[in-house]
């Protein structure tokens, strides 16, 4: 049995802007552990050390990414702008891939009471991932 987990990917346009796109993480169900249910399983392939972040203040200029990334939610939200407006809201749970990593980038504000709380990790999109 297969499953996915959704997940919102900010992208570089042709134009040196940024846009979303949406994606879905193909999740397999399996046995992790003796004695521990099967549960969905999903890889995100780290090329580098996973990153907490914990910030009060987390609203940005428009910026690219400092390299192609996961970014976990774990506490707090935030809402990411990309160069042609578009605005989604981002909290505790939801995953985003950001690969705009040349050009004039996206814009985050944090969203509600702070501190904002992430797990940002570097990696290349996976292959098999839409």
């Amino acid at each position: 049995m297969s499953d996915l987990k959704l997940y919102t990917r900010v992208v570089r346009t042709g134009d040196g802007g940024s846009r979303f796109e949406d994606g879905a993480l193909p999740l397999t169900e399996r046995r992790i552990a003796d004695g521990v249910p099967p549960m969905f399983t999903g890889g995100l392939s780290a090329s580098a050390a996973v990153t907490f972040l914990r910030s009060a203040d987390f609203d940005s200029d428009p910026h690219p990414a400092p390299r192609e990334q996961w970014v976990v939610m774990v506490r707090g939200a935030i809402e990411v702008e990309v160069s042609d407006g578009e605005r989604r809201r981002f909290g505790p749970g939801d995953l985003v891939f950001v690969s705009d990593t040349t050009g004039r980038g996206h814009v985050t504000a944090a969203i509600g009471e702070p501190p904002f709380e992430a797990l940002f990790v570097p990696a290349p999109c996976p292959s098999g991932v839409d």
